[in-house]
C-alpha cells in the first residue's frame, strides 16, 4: 500500500512539474506577517497574510488578507485566483475553500508546518499531499497532521 501511495506521489508530482513548464508555479502559504521565514497560519481563511512564491524566479510577494473575513468582498480562494496562484500549501482548510480552489483549478496540499521555507521545501520533496475531503477542518475543529 505505501508502495502505490509513493507511486501516486511520484506521478503527482510529475504532473505539477510538466505543468510548470507550460506555465509560471505561484505557490501561496497563509502566514501571519508574510516572507519565507514567517509561521504557517493554521486558520487558512483567517490568515492576516498569504505569502506567494514564484517558484520560477524566486521573487516573494506578501498579500494581505483583504477578504470578506477581514471586511472585504471576496473569498480567499478568489484573491489568490488573481494573482495567478496554482499552488496552495497549508496546514489544512474548510470544505468551502476546498471546492472554491478546486472550481479555479488551484491545487492545495495539506499537512504543512512550520514556516513557509520549511513548506515549501516539503511540497517539493512530495511529502506533502493532496487535500481531500477527508483532510478538510469541520466547524473550526482543526486536524493535525
Amino acid at each position: 500500500m505505501n508502495d502505490e501511495l509513493e507511486g501516486i506521489r511520484k506521478r503527482k508530482m510529475q504532473e505539477l512539474i510538466a505543468k510548470v513548464s507550460r506555465s509560471k508555479l505561484k505557490v501561496a502559504v497563509p502566514t501571519y506577517a508574510g516572507g519565507l521565514d514567517d509561521s504557517i497560519c493554521e486558520h487558512f481563511g483567517r490568515a492576516p497574510t498569504f505569502t506567494i512564491v514564484d517558484l520560477e524566479t524566486g521573487d516573494v510577494e506578501v498579500l494581505q488578507n483583504y477578504s470578506e473575513h477581514f471586511g472585504g468582498s471576496k473569498l480567499p480562494p478568489e484573491l489568490l485566483s488573481e494573482k495567478g496562484v496554482s499552488v496552495v500549501l497549508c496546514r489544512g482548510l474548510g470544505p468551502r475553500a476546498l471546492a472554491m480552489f478546486q472550481q479555479f483549478g488551484i491545487e492545495v496540499y495539506v499537512g504543512a508546518s512550520g514556516t513557509v521555507s520549511d513548506a515549501l521545501r516539503e511540497f517539493q520533496a512530495g511529502i506533502l499531499r493532496e487535500a481531500s475531503e477527508k483532510d478538510i477542518c469541520r466547524e473550526h475543529r482543526h486536524s493535525f497532521f
